[in-house]
């Protein structure tokens, strides 16, 4: 029998909206301060053989940064099961907290490259068990749905990306001009800054929110028939592991061949929790219609992360290689072309936001298929701007920034019409019971592009420059024709969501 869910305390509010949804934006801006700027500079770290760097070659130190960046969202899957079942959401965000700043502690101290990959584990233990629980918060504050809970996303959403804005800006100036481990201690105080925040101001003005935990009493026969089902399945992944490096398919002794059996194994999760969700997670026919429109938003965000999550590997190459880097004289941290994307996102969030609000007013329907199909489209318009860039790089002469801005600029209008919207949309069709797990599933979507992420960038290495606008390419075609077929699918998936907009 599971424990009856508190009647919610009325909630104070600020500018029309709780006041705890403004807790969660400063905790979530810390965090994101610690996550954005460390990740900013994690690859130049990897490849530098400079400045105390580990010195890399490009392929290996770009799948390094893949398994880092998708550990850190697959995580989240495990981090929404604890918070459903053991701990609640608000302490699993207090206990993730503590073990991130303990991980960027680790990497601030020089060390060797057991100690520092050490780090990096508990970093991502941490942020998986704090990611999607804030975000399963936030949609709690909104019991009403509709187009106010949407713009409260994209207000969270602001705080994600101002965050970003000043952890790229201080960690990116003190890794590339002081050094490293400056940039890892400055993420490690921030993540500081964001726990003092949440544990001030968090018990008064969220109330019960994230207090919810699930406490279904399992029979031992229903109990066993679990364990069964995953014992079966770690079996079948190690026996598939096995095969694959006896085949020669995959090398698990390199970096590269343990970032690909990593993606086998991403997609083998999701594919397999969505079909233990929808066959033997006790739905409904309404609730199992809208699982399978989850997954679909979950292939799309993995295809749309693949393309946006190339700001911090191979577009970070380009511009540390082939942009012209000199801004009034002064040569600017190459890594400060990732804050275009927040700084444009905290421009056009407030615009995005009133946009969802204006048209619903006026009952004008802009499903969120929809949405996902135009976030693609303009995804494969940024990379026709990097073909273009690439043709340029090519003839030896650094490339105007503008390329890069361009690029960045219609990323992030692709960003606001699927990840906010995305956030949402998980928070309001997850069945009750599985609200922080499918939210989890949500971030492993990200985990899947980031690692995609990190493969691609593989290539640009100086053997293969002459490919630069082949694989810029590839990645516009693939995103235009999902974007497209999407599109066309978007009047009975917005049937299948039973009414939820």
């Amino acid at each position: 029998m599971e424990a009856t869910i508190p009647e919610p305390i009325p909630q104070k509010t600020l500018l029309g909206h709780p006041v705890g949804l403004f807790v969660l934006f400063f905790t979530e801006m810390w965090e994101r301060f610690s996550y954005y700027g460390m990740r900013a500079i994690l690859l130049l770290f990897l490849i530098d053989n400079v400045r105390g760097g580990m010195g890399l070659n490009e392929a290996d130190g770009a799948a390094i940064y893949g398994i880092y960046t998708a550990s850190v969202y697959l995580l989240s899957l495990p981090g929404g099961w604890i918070a459903d079942n053991l701990l609640g959401q608000r302490k699993s965000i207090w206990y993730g907290g503590l073990v991130i700043m303990l991980g960027h502690i680790i990497l601030a101290f020089p060390s060797g490259p057991g100690l520092f990959y050490s780090g990096l584990c508990v970093v991502a233990l941490g942020t998986g068990l704090l990611k999607p629980n804030i975000s399963t918060i936030v949609g709690e504050l909104y019991p009403e749905g509709g187009a106010r809970k949407d713009a409260a996303f994209s207000i969270f959403y602001m705080g994600i990306n101002t965050g970003s804005l000043l952890g790229i800006s201080v960690v990116g100036y003190l890794g590339q001009k002081v050094g490293w481990h400056y940039g890892f201690g400055a993420a490690a105080v921030a993540m500081g800054l964001g726990l003092i925040t949440y544990r001030t101001l968090g018990q008064r003005y969220l109330g019960d929110r994230g207090q919810y935990v699930a406490q279904a009493q399992a029979t031992e026969k229903q109990t066993s028939s679990g364990n069964r089902s995953l014992l079966v399945f770690l079996v079948f992944i190690v026996a598939l592991m096995a095969i694959l490096q006896l085949t020669g398919v995959l090398d698990l002794t390199t970096a590269q061949g343990l970032a690909r059996a990593m993606g086998t194994i991403i997609s083998l999760i999701a594919v397999s929790y969505f079909t233990y969700i929808l066959v033997a997670g006790g739905l409904d026919s309404t609730e199992k219609k809208r699982v399978v429109v989850l997954f679909i938003f979950f292939v799309a965000s993995a295809l749309y992360w693949a393309g946006n999550e190339q700001q911090g590997s191979s577009l970070q190459i380009f511009a540390d290689r082939y942009t012209d880097l000199v801004f009034f004289g002064w040569q600017i941290p190459s890594s400060w072309f990732q804050n275009l994307n927040p700084a444009f996102i905290l421009i056009f969030s407030p615009v995005m936001a009133s946009l969802w609000i204006f048209l619903a007013n006026r009952k004008i329907s802009f499903p969120v298929p929809a949405k996902f199909a135009v976030s693609l489209l303009l995804l494969g318009v940024a990379y026709v701007v990097m073909v273009f860039a690439a043709h340029v790089a090519l003839t030896g002469v650094r490339t105007s920034p503008l390329f890069l801005t361009f690029t960045y600029l219609f990323f992030t209008v692709a960003e606001l019409f699927l990840s906010p919207v995305g956030l949402s949309a998980f928070s309001k069709l997850s069945p009750k019971r599985y609200s922080s797990q499918l939210m989890g599933l949500w971030f492993v979507g990200s985990s899947l592009g980031n690692l995609i992420a990190g493969l691609f960038a593989g290539g640009f290495d100086e053997k293969n420059v002459q490919q630069m606008p082949s694989m810029f390419q590839s990645v516009a075609v693939f995103a235009l024709v999902a974007g497209f077929v999407l599109l066309l699918f978007t009047k009975p998936l917005k049937k299948w969501m039973g009414g939820i907009d």
